[in-house]
């Protein structure tokens, strides 16, 4: 589903023009942005949890010619599924 797919499901879902559905959409967006962005994490009820993960610097190959490289420290987002998402995709999970 693209971003403008998303925003005419949300338009038609809730009754408004796409032009709204957009702006709100756009709104949600920038504040978990924003959210993540101060350190914060982000919990949206029965659809899951966007937080914050910090990779190592670590050690790695440059594939093209072999030699050894250093691959810098980064924070990366992770998104963890509400447990109503995963049995609204596999009705059958045990989760």
């Amino acid at each position: 589903m693209t971003k403008a797919e998303l925003v005419s499901a949300i338009a038609e879902g809730a009754d408004l023009s796409r032009a709204k559905a957009e702006l709100a959409l756009n709104g949600l967006l920038d504040a978990v942005k924003d959210a993540l962005a101060q350190g914060d994490k982000v919990t949206l009820t029965h659809l899951g949890s966007f937080n914050l993960a910090r990779r190592a610097p670590r050690k790695g190959r440059n594939p093209r010619t072999g030699k050894q490289i250093e691959i810098a420290a980064r924070t990366s987002v992770r998104f963890s599924p509400g447990s109503a998402l995963k049995r609204g995709v596999s009705p059958d999970s045990q989760d």
